[in-house]
């Protein structure tokens, strides 16, 4: 077999794979941050998390930080850390507002993942609900989709970080929460995601699961993972066409 054949027969799979997938999803949970856009594609999150670190020093509180965070390019990733040995300060709320606020802006930036409009308005077409299930502020959600037109495709149906940093995902809140608010059963559900987290949090809480991997070292990542082969897309092209045919 060729290297093309192989490559031929390995799109047939993942297709075949996301028209299953599709044909029984009722309704869809969206990860934000990847499959809807590029968040800080104009405002790299290395220089958020940079700023994090200034706006502690500058108030003599950089003692909080591990030397790992103060290295750290991902500053969710620092904000969860420093919640859990402050759960709940004054501390974490002005960190929480402040990315918050490093994120509406990145919004006004960000640049919209490949073929995503499209799909949003596709399965919303033919009577599939959406919501979003997402570690970024609800408020940054609602600020792009309004930008773009899509916020109706989801609205109210937008479940982001909460000031209880521990229900981040990968923990299954904001997927509960959205299955509860739509009457969905998590078996006639599916959820797009980008990351491990996103995937850990779909199988806690009983839904299938559509890995979207830009890279071929994500898509590695999510099979040793346990996510199948043809429940991974390198774009949102087949998972479209999928929708269009169902």
């Amino acid at each position: 077999m060729t290297a093309e054949t192989g490559r031929a027969h390995r799109v047939t799979r993942e297709s075949e794979g996301l028209r299953a997938l599709v044909a029984g999803a009722r309704h869809v949970l969206f990860d934000f941050d990847g499959p809807i856009c590029l968040l800080f594609h104009g405002c790299p999150a290395d220089r958020i998390a940079a700023e994090q670190v200034e706006w502690l020093d500058e108030r003599g509180l950089g003692w909080v930080l591990t030397d790992s965070e103060r290295r750290s390019e991902d500053p969710h990733g620092v904000l969860s850390s420093i919640a859990e040995r402050h759960p709940g300060s004054d501390l974490v709320a002005e960190l929480e507002e402040q990315l918050t606020r490093h994120e509406l802006r990145a919004a006004r930036r960000a640049r919209p993942t490949a073929h995503a409009d499209v799909l949003i308005r596709t399965w919303v077409a033919v009577g599939v609900q959406l919501a979003i299930v997402t570690n970024n502020s609800a408020r940054t959600v609602s600020s792009y989709l309004r930008g773009r037109g899509l916020l109706r495709c989801f609205d109210p149906h937008i479940y982001g970080r909460t000031r209880d940093l521990s229900l981040l995902k990968p923990h299954p809140r904001t997927l509960n929460t959205a299955l509860t608010a739509l009457g969905a059963a998590p078996e006639t559900s599916l959820m797009i995601g980008d990351s491990l987290s996103d995937h850990t949090a779909a199988v806690r809480a009983g839904v299938p699961f559509v890995g979207y991997a830009r890279h071929d070292a994500t898509a590695e990542q999510m099979q040793r993972a346990g996510v199948p082969e043809h429940s991974i897309t390198r774009s949102l092209e087949p998972l479209l066409e999928a929708v269009r045919r169902s």
